[in-house]
């Protein structure tokens, strides 16, 4: 398994276009920032060093590094300059992807209702080739219906204006085309029982979604859902909800994402992602089969009734 830190050799011989396609400016900045880390460790250079050549502290270059932060097109001919890369070809072919990784991502018109914390885990969601999620408290964004997002959103951000809740909700939506794309990622997603017998937004906003999830896992092969149930009584991982990413190019390592009320974690220690890597297995293993969930989620919706609200 790959983790942060143990990213495999990024070569900047030929054209972007000739390279495996890269989808997504954070995806970009994390390979750019490996080739930058690799040039650096070949020349012998410290952080220290090399952030004094772009006036640019060791902390500083540590998030280039590890594509945190955007990049200067002065500072990366600099370091380029510094770690001895002087033929042209490969300087333009790091410098076109500079130049992508500084593009506007799809959710820039959302940019005043998304925490800078959770614009990366957009990028990196966009760009995963398989994500494992376990959710305690409601159905994964991914899953959700307009509704039900809606209901969550007013939960989270009551005090916020009606608009902005509402622009938060379409944002969601629009995360939820990764889905349904030519290629789209596999999602395992693993939830407990409690979170979809709580009628989140009224009895039939939640029966419309568990409704939307029979369907999605009857007609979404890519998508699987587990759920545990309530008689399960503790099991791993119990209140945590956690996300695992791994992308399809070799040099981006898998992640964990772990969002909190006023920030995220993102963890890229092997022994974390281990960890959790673990948790998640043990959790495909504890929840109901696969087979068995479409039969769980009718059994709650039955039990929901069909009363109004």
């Amino acid at each position: 398994m790959l983790c942060l830190g143990t990213a495999r050799e990024v070569r900047v011989t030929g054209s972007p276009e000739q390279d495996r396609p890269v989808d997504g400016p954070t995806a970009v900045r994390i390979l750019v920032g490996a080739q930058l880390r690799q040039l650096r460790e070949a020349r012998g250079l410290t952080r220290a060093e090399a952030g004094d050549t772009i006036r640019a502290s060791e902390s500083k270059l540590s998030r280039m590094e590890l594509g945190r932060v955007g990049f200067k097109q002065r500072d990366v001919k600099d370091l380029l300059t510094l770690y001895g890369v002087h033929d042209e070809a490969e300087r333009e072919a790091v410098l076109a992807r500079v130049r992508e990784a500084n593009a506007p991502s799809w959710w820039q018109p959302y940019s005043d209702v998304t925490p800078n914390w959770f614009q990366r885990y957009l990028g990196l969601e966009a760009t995963a080739s398989l994500i494992r999620t376990y959710e305690v408290a409601f159905v994964p964004g991914l899953l959700q219906t307009e509704d039900y997002a809606r209901a969550v959103m007013r939960l989270s951000h009551g005090s916020g204006l009606l608009d902005e809740v509402e622009r938060r909700v379409r944002l969601r939506l629009e995360r939820q085309q990764v889905l349904t794309r030519p290629d789209p990622p596999r999602l395992w997603a693993v939830v407990d029982e409690a979170a979809l017998r709580r009628p989140v937004g009224g009895r039939r906003v939640m029966r419309d979604q568990l409704e939307t999830l029979i369907s999605i896992v009857v007609k979404s092969p890519h998508v699987s859902l587990q759920v545990v149930p309530l008689a399960a009584g503790g099991y791993a991982a119990a209140g945590s909800p956690f996300t695992i990413l791994r992308f399809p190019q070799d040099s981006l390592p898998d992640v964990v994402y772990i969002e909190q009320l006023t920030g995220a974690l993102y963890l890229d220690k092997r022994d974390d992602v281990e960890y959790y890597f673990d948790a998640v297995n043990r959790l495909f293993v504890e929840a109901a089969p696969v087979r068995d969930t479409v039969r769980i989620l009718e059994r709650i919706v039955h039990d929901l009734g069909r009363a109004p609200d």
